[in-house]
């Protein structure tokens, strides 16, 4: 494994970097101000204007690993790219790389149809609409996709669904047109993991209904944000059906694999950012008569996050190089054991980060307090850490059968 960037990345890394410091960075506070004034799901002008200039610069849609929808980049290549743009909260819609788009265009490109590619993907691609993937029910411990109680039921030549669904991220967003639902066809089926299936719906079809948005640790994330959504009696052609009845677990396996890692990848960024915060802070802050930088807790820290970086962004190396040689399936291991560290170390770092900035880093002045919530809330996100855990080790016992 050879993980230094070849030629093209390295191109690629110089432009997103130059990007992020010329149009990136100095427009956070403007977007952030945006969404304050007015209706805070109302979409962001500066977030348009920085979509505009991204794709004339060719730095769009860099995530798709392996399609010709993309530019043809490895997963392996994308991971060195995900970290910079996942150094800024507002980067990765910018180049449209931004969860859930990611993962729908992902699971559309490989399982959807030529009519629904054209249809979905197309517009998604090009930045116009954005997406949300309902999975998860309030009712059941959707950590377990087996428990899913929503229908989706045949009459004729339509489903006909039903299920209440919550963390259905970017369904607040005005600019969400199109669901990926998850919910039962065959509930009877002696499988259980064929009794799942996923189906495309409109946003705009009559009986669905955003509920409420749902808040992070008081952020509600806007305009973007989490919701609970209601599908009461939701009627949709039955050829919105993705890849076929019973493939919806298969499907979501398919597709949370990329998700889990390009995650990865930004927290990677993020880290960074909150150690170099912690750094600075560090130089320019006295305290019982010298600088912090010169407290030994502090350098003790400093150093604790350095290691726990580095440790995490080659993880994260080793299992994007695997996806890519033997494929998401026998990469199982790797992709739950960075799903499970790379959260963990972010929490971490921005902890020790928000802990020498002081009160003041429990504020939004620095933008810790909101990343720290982000990143604890990745622990849940694409399946608890518990889950991961236990298939790393069932993975760990096979080998002793």
């Amino acid at each position: 494994m050879y993980f230094a960037p070849n030629a093209k990345v390295a191109a690629l890394q110089e432009k997103l970097q130059a990007f992020m410091d010329r149009h990136i960075y100095p427009n956070e506070a403007r977007y952030a101000a945006e969404v304050e004034s007015g209706d805070r799901w109302k979409p962001s002008v500066v977030m348009e204007e920085l979509k505009a200039k991204a794709r004339e610069q060719g730095l769009w849609n860099l995530f798709l690993a392996h399609s010709k929808n993309g530019p043809g980049l490895t997963n392996l290549e994308y991971a060195p790219l995900c970290e910079i743009m996942g150094r800024s909260p507002i980067a990765p819609e910018a180049f449209n790389c931004a969860a859930p788009d990611t993962g729908n265009m992902e699971t559309i490109d490989q399982y959807g149809t030529e009519e629904q590619k054209a249809q979905w993907l197309k517009p998604l691609l090009e930045g116009r609409i954005r997406s949300c993937f309902a999975m998860t029910e309030p009712a059941v411990a959707s950590s377990d996709a087996t428990n899913i109680e929503s229908s989706i039921v045949r009459d004729g030549d339509d489903y006909v669904i039903n299920g209440r669904k919550w963390w259905t991220t970017g369904a607040p967003d005005p600019r969400c047109k199109i669901a990926i639902f998850m919910g039962k066809t065959d509930p009877r089926h002696p499988d259980r993991y064929r009794q799942q299936s996923m189906v495309l719906v409109p946003m705009e079809t009559p009986g669905v209904k955003v509920v409420r948005p749902l808040t992070v640790f008081g952020y509600d994330d806007a305009p973007n944000g989490h919701a609970e959504v209601l599908f009461d009696n939701v009627r949709v052609p039955r050829s919105n059906i993705l890849l076929g009845e019973g493939r919806g677990f298969e499907i979501a396996q398919g597709r949370l694999g990329p998700g889990r890692i390009h995650h990865c990848m930004r927290s990677i960024g993020m880290a960074e950012r909150a150690l170099e915060d912690m750094c600075r802070r560090a130089k320019s802050r006295v305290a019982f008569g010298k600088p912090l930088s010169e407290q030994g807790v502090t350098l003790e820290r400093i150093a604790e996050a350095r290691i726990a970086i580095e440790q995490a962004r080659l993880l994260v190396f080793k299992a994007a190089y695997m996806m890519d040689t033997v494929g998401n399936k026998v990469a199982r291991a790797e992709i739950a054991m960075i799903k499970v560290a790379v959260p963990n170390m972010l929490t971490r770092v921005v902890d020790m980060s928000m802990q020498l900035h002081g009160a003041a880093g429990m504020s939004d002045d620095f933008g810790l307090a909101k990343v720290y919530a982000g990143a604890r809330s990745l622990r849940f996100a694409d399946g608890p850490d518990e889950v991961h855990r236990a298939q790393i080790a069932r993975l760990e016992l096979k080998k002793y059968n």
